[in-house]
Protein backbone atom coordinates (compact mmCIF):
# COMPACT_ATOMS: atom_id res chain seq x y z
CA UNK A 1 0.00 0.00 0.00
CA UNK A 2 1.37 3.68 -1.26
CA UNK A 3 2.63 5.51 1.95
CA UNK A 4 0.79 8.89 1.86
CA UNK A 5 3.26 11.51 3.93
CA UNK A 6 2.45 14.97 5.27
CA UNK A 7 4.52 17.63 6.43
CA UNK A 8 3.50 19.91 8.81
CA UNK A 9 5.20 22.95 10.61
CA UNK A 10 4.29 24.75 13.70
CA UNK A 11 6.57 27.50 14.11
CA UNK A 12 6.22 29.86 17.63
CA UNK A 13 8.82 32.34 16.68
CA UNK A 14 10.21 29.90 14.00
CA UNK A 15 11.66 27.68 16.71
CA UNK A 16 9.70 24.86 16.46
CA UNK A 17 9.06 21.83 14.02
CA UNK A 18 6.72 19.26 13.28
CA UNK A 19 7.67 16.12 10.58
CA UNK A 20 4.82 13.89 10.59
CA UNK A 21 3.72 10.85 8.44
CA UNK A 22 0.23 9.35 7.73
CA UNK A 23 0.47 5.48 6.66
CA UNK A 24 -1.72 2.66 6.85
CA UNK A 25 0.33 -0.55 5.94
CA UNK A 26 -0.28 -4.28 6.39
CA UNK A 27 1.17 -6.63 9.37
CA UNK A 28 0.13 -8.96 11.49
CA UNK A 29 0.89 -9.08 14.93
CA UNK A 30 -1.08 -11.81 16.60
CA UNK A 31 -3.40 -14.56 15.11
CA UNK A 32 -5.61 -13.78 18.24
CA UNK A 33 -8.98 -11.74 17.73
CA UNK A 34 -8.99 -8.76 19.99
CA UNK A 35 -10.91 -5.56 20.10
CA UNK A 36 -9.62 -2.91 18.28
CA UNK A 37 -6.71 -0.42 20.06
CA UNK A 38 -5.06 2.16 19.45
CA UNK A 39 -1.89 3.65 21.00
CA UNK A 40 0.26 6.70 20.90
CA UNK A 41 3.48 5.90 21.85
CA UNK A 42 5.90 8.57 22.89
CA UNK A 43 9.87 9.06 23.23
CA UNK A 44 10.70 12.06 25.24
CA UNK A 45 13.51 14.40 24.91
CA UNK A 46 14.34 18.16 25.84
CA UNK A 47 14.86 19.12 21.95
CA UNK A 48 12.91 16.47 20.26
CA UNK A 49 10.24 14.72 21.25
CA UNK A 50 8.97 11.90 18.91
CA UNK A 51 5.48 9.95 18.62
CA UNK A 52 4.14 7.61 16.74
CA UNK A 53 0.27 6.11 16.66
CA UNK A 54 -0.22 2.35 16.19
CA UNK A 55 -3.65 0.55 15.70
CA UNK A 56 -4.04 -3.13 16.31
CA UNK A 57 -7.13 -3.90 14.52
CA UNK A 58 -9.78 -6.68 15.64
CA UNK A 59 -8.30 -9.35 12.89
CA UNK A 60 -4.57 -8.73 14.37
CA UNK A 61 -3.39 -6.62 11.93
CA UNK A 62 -1.13 -3.54 13.11
CA UNK A 63 -1.82 -0.34 11.50
CA UNK A 64 1.15 2.39 11.94
CA UNK A 65 -1.44 5.55 11.28
CA UNK A 66 1.22 8.32 11.52
CA UNK A 67 4.19 9.26 13.40
CA UNK A 68 6.75 12.17 13.54
CA UNK A 69 8.91 14.45 16.09
CA UNK A 70 8.31 17.62 17.36
CA UNK A 71 11.44 19.57 17.36
CA UNK A 72 12.98 22.90 19.22
CA UNK A 73 15.48 24.89 19.62
CA UNK A 74 18.00 24.30 22.29
CA UNK A 75 18.07 28.12 22.38
CA UNK A 76 14.23 28.59 23.55
CA UNK A 77 13.63 28.58 27.30
CA UNK A 78 12.55 25.24 28.79
CA UNK A 79 9.30 26.78 29.92
CA UNK A 80 8.71 27.27 26.00
CA UNK A 81 9.28 24.04 25.02
CA UNK A 82 7.40 22.44 27.33
CA UNK A 83 4.35 24.52 26.61
CA UNK A 84 5.02 23.77 22.74
CA UNK A 85 5.19 19.73 23.37
CA UNK A 86 2.13 19.65 25.32
CA UNK A 87 0.31 21.63 22.97
CA UNK A 88 1.20 19.74 20.13
CA UNK A 89 0.55 16.36 22.27
CA UNK A 90 -2.81 17.82 22.96
CA UNK A 91 -3.15 18.37 19.19
CA UNK A 92 -1.91 14.88 18.06
CA UNK A 93 -4.53 13.06 20.98
CA UNK A 94 -7.18 15.38 19.60
CA UNK A 95 -7.02 14.37 15.92
CA UNK A 96 -5.99 10.75 16.23
CA UNK A 97 -8.14 9.96 19.46
CA UNK A 98 -5.82 7.27 20.88
CA UNK A 99 -7.31 4.79 23.28
CA UNK A 100 -3.79 5.00 25.59
CA UNK A 101 -0.19 6.22 25.78
CA UNK A 102 2.74 4.80 26.22
CA UNK A 103 6.05 6.15 27.00
CA UNK A 104 9.27 5.15 28.23
CA UNK A 105 10.32 4.85 31.68
CA UNK A 106 12.81 7.32 33.41
CA UNK A 107 16.30 6.36 33.27
CA UNK A 108 19.44 7.06 35.33
CA UNK A 109 21.57 9.45 33.77
CA UNK A 110 25.38 10.54 34.41
CA UNK A 111 24.49 14.38 34.07
CA UNK A 112 22.05 15.42 36.77
CA UNK A 113 20.56 18.27 34.98
CA UNK A 114 19.70 16.87 31.79
CA UNK A 115 17.85 13.76 33.61
CA UNK A 116 15.80 16.38 35.60
CA UNK A 117 15.36 18.24 32.39
CA UNK A 118 14.01 15.17 30.86
CA UNK A 119 11.59 14.19 33.85
CA UNK A 120 9.83 17.36 33.31
CA UNK A 121 9.40 16.58 29.43
CA UNK A 122 7.48 13.21 30.57
CA UNK A 123 5.66 15.23 32.91
CA UNK A 124 3.88 17.75 30.35
CA UNK A 125 3.87 14.19 27.90
CA UNK A 126 1.92 12.71 30.67
CA UNK A 127 -0.14 15.49 31.61
CA UNK A 128 -0.96 15.75 28.09
CA UNK A 129 -2.30 12.37 27.80
CA UNK A 130 -4.32 12.63 31.41
CA UNK A 131 -5.72 15.64 30.65
CA UNK A 132 -7.49 13.88 27.68
CA UNK A 133 -8.61 11.00 29.76
CA UNK A 134 -6.19 8.67 29.08
CA UNK A 135 -4.31 6.17 31.00
CA UNK A 136 -0.40 6.18 30.53
CA UNK A 137 1.82 2.95 30.84
CA UNK A 138 5.57 3.24 31.31
CA UNK A 139 7.85 1.12 29.97
CA UNK A 140 11.30 0.23 31.06
CA UNK A 141 14.23 0.85 27.83
CA UNK A 142 14.49 -3.35 27.96
CA UNK A 143 11.15 -4.10 27.87
CA UNK A 144 10.76 -2.39 24.53
CA UNK A 145 14.00 -3.56 22.86
CA UNK A 146 12.68 -7.35 23.82
CA UNK A 147 9.08 -6.53 22.76
CA UNK A 148 10.01 -5.16 19.41
CA UNK A 149 13.67 -7.41 18.53
CA UNK A 150 13.28 -9.96 21.34
CA UNK A 151 16.81 -9.13 22.70
CA UNK A 152 16.79 -6.42 25.72
CA UNK A 153 20.05 -5.23 24.22
CA UNK A 154 19.61 -4.33 20.83
CA UNK A 155 21.49 -1.57 19.23
CA UNK A 156 19.36 1.38 18.79
CA UNK A 157 19.64 0.68 14.71
CA UNK A 158 18.61 -2.52 14.61
CA UNK A 159 14.97 -1.37 16.94
CA UNK A 160 14.32 1.06 14.11
CA UNK A 161 14.51 -1.74 11.58
CA UNK A 162 12.28 -3.98 12.85
CA UNK A 163 9.80 -1.45 13.92
CA UNK A 164 10.24 -0.70 9.46
CA UNK A 165 9.72 -4.37 9.40
CA UNK A 166 6.72 -5.03 12.17
CA UNK A 167 4.69 -1.98 10.19
CA UNK A 168 5.64 -2.75 7.21
CA UNK A 169 6.94 0.67 6.27
CA UNK A 170 8.85 1.00 3.33
CA UNK A 171 11.78 3.07 4.76
CA UNK A 172 13.15 3.63 8.41
CA UNK A 173 10.97 5.65 10.22
CA UNK A 174 12.90 9.16 10.58
CA UNK A 175 13.92 11.11 12.78
CA UNK A 176 14.66 8.18 15.35
CA UNK A 177 13.01 9.73 18.24
CA UNK A 178 10.16 8.65 15.76
CA UNK A 179 10.95 5.39 15.28
CA UNK A 180 11.70 5.06 19.07
CA UNK A 181 8.17 6.25 19.51
CA UNK A 182 6.53 3.46 17.71
CA UNK A 183 8.24 0.75 19.01
CA UNK A 184 7.30 2.11 22.68
CA UNK A 185 3.73 1.77 20.99
CA UNK A 186 4.45 -1.75 19.48
CA UNK A 187 5.79 -2.74 22.86
CA UNK A 188 2.32 -1.42 25.00
CA UNK A 189 0.37 -3.49 21.89
CA UNK A 190 2.42 -6.81 22.77
CA UNK A 191 2.13 -6.42 26.29
CA UNK A 192 -1.88 -6.04 25.88
CA UNK A 193 -2.01 -9.24 23.99
CA UNK A 194 0.09 -11.36 26.42
CA UNK A 195 -2.38 -9.71 29.33
CA UNK A 196 -5.28 -10.70 27.32
CA UNK A 197 -4.60 -14.22 26.70
CA UNK A 198 -3.94 -14.60 30.21
CA UNK A 199 -7.10 -13.64 31.18
CA UNK A 200 -8.45 -15.92 28.42
CA UNK A 201 -7.04 -18.49 29.87
CA UNK A 202 -7.52 -18.07 33.64
CA UNK A 203 -11.31 -17.81 32.48
CA UNK A 204 -11.25 -20.97 30.63
CA UNK A 205 -9.38 -22.70 33.45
Amino acid sequence: MNCACVAAGFRPGGKSRVRQHSQEPKTSISSVKLALMRVLGIDCGTECTGFGVVELCANGKLLCLRYGAIKLSSREALASRLATIFAQLGAVIQQQQPEQVAIEEVFYSVNAKSALKLGQVRGVAMLAASSAGLHVAEYAPLSIKSAVVGYGRAEKHQVQHMVARLLDLREVPEPADAADALAIAICHLNTSVTLQRQRQRSATA
